[in-house]
């Protein structure tokens, strides 16, 4: 199997047993199951931010009204939590200078996720734990037409840290090993 199908299907997995099967995201699974997610692997070595490849994602979604999503994923790159955080704020600095603020807007998931603050072995830390670096690119429009819809969306992360924290990191941890 080619590296780029296995880290989609890995990255897969990890959408559908961490994220949506811990609802994580109350709004993935319909996303899913329309079949309006991209996934796009830069294999590239990487240690800043690399704008032609998100570019080329933000492309993608203007020119395709039926992606709803895309995951850029770095299988290769920002090994370094620190060095992926600086990555996210370039992007999201690209957002802006390029007049993409308000149309897109950016998720971060990484695996080795750390909340500020918080020990690097709290369960609630694999909310946003990934398989792989990755930048998860989301239509703004259709964030707010989902959240018109569901009652109380700003509780969504406490609610997320809470059910992570109350099965466990032990168990959080088996959940996301599986998905490799």
């Amino acid at each position: 199997m080619e590296l780029s199908e296995n880290v989609i299907d890995q990255t897969k997995k990890w959408i559908n047993d961490v994220i949506v099967g811990c609802n994580f995201c109350p709004f993935a699974a319909n996303v899913i199951k329309l079949k309006a997610v991209h996934y796009q692997v830069d294999a590239g070595i990487f240690t800043t931010f690399s704008s032609d490849s998100f570019l080329n994602e933000l492309t993608r979604l203007d020119q395709n009204n039926n992606i709803e999503t895309s995951f850029l994923i770095f299988p290769n790159s920002f090994e370094s939590f620190d060095d992926y955080l600086d990555m996210v704020a370039l992007a999201e600095d690209f957002l802006e200078d390029n007049d993409y603020e308000g149309i897109y807007q950016l998720a971060s998931f990484h695996p080795l996720y750390q909340f500020a603050n918080s020990p690097i072995n709290d369960a609630a830390n694999f909310t946003n734990r990934s398989v792989y670096p990755m930048l998860h690119l989301l239509r703004e429009a259709s964030i707010d037409k989902a959240l018109e819809h569901y009652k109380n969306p700003e509780e969504i992360p406490n609610r997320n840290i809470n059910f992570a924290r109350e099965k466990g990191h032990l168990y959080m941890k088996m959940l996301w090993d599986a998905c490799l």
